[in-house]
């Protein structure tokens, strides 16, 4: 295996929302390099997959329930797995993004920031979530101040198309 195959992380996305539709071009090509920028600042076994969910508010309550133990919709949510025995080596990730949050949050921030738009705030929860899939918490302020500040300078790289989100005909 070379190191370039090494590196490569297998990406899947799963749409379970209908009100919203997705550019998986550039959902796929934002989720590679966020998980590289992600996976260059953790020391660990490298990564093997990762499968981003797209989810609304009604899809992610009870997984944020399941999982989280906490009641309501939120941002993202990041399970993260290690190889089982038999399977090659390097975690697997899983990221549920809720869509329409990320278009509700960033339609009311794009009215007082023009920089910031759904697009933007849709790959900010994908850039979370791979900040946690490397190790990354944000249980204190102190925690939750770095993550950002990390998670805005990769997106500052990288282009951020408006057709990554926009609302499904007869959509939010």
């Amino acid at each position: 295996m070379t190191p370039n195959e090494r590196d490569r992380v297998a990406i899947e996305i799963r749409n379970l929302q209908r009100g919203f539709r997705i550019d998986r071009g550039a959902l796929r090509s934002l989720a590679t390099a966020l998980a590289g920028a992600a996976r260059r600042g953790a020391a660990q076994v490298p990564w093997r997959e990762l499968t981003v969910i797209l989810a609304d508010d009604a899809t992610i309550d009870p997984i944020n329930r399941a999982v989280m133990g906490h009641a309501g919709a939120t941002d993202v949510i990041t399970q993260r797995y290690e190889a089982v025995p038999g399977e090659p080596p390097g975690l697997v990730g899983e990221l549920v993004i809720n869509v329409e949050q990320a278009w509700r949050v960033g339609s009311d921030l794009a009215g007082a920031r023009s920089v910031w738009s759904p697009a933007h705030e849709l790959a900010l929860y994908l850039a979370h979530g791979c900040d946690h899939l490397a190790g990354a918490e944000d249980d204190t302020s102190a925690g939750r101040i770095r993550m950002r500040r990390r998670e805005r300078r990769w997106l500052a790289g990288l282009e951020i198309p408006a057709s990554l989100i926009r609302p499904a005909r007869g959509g939010s």
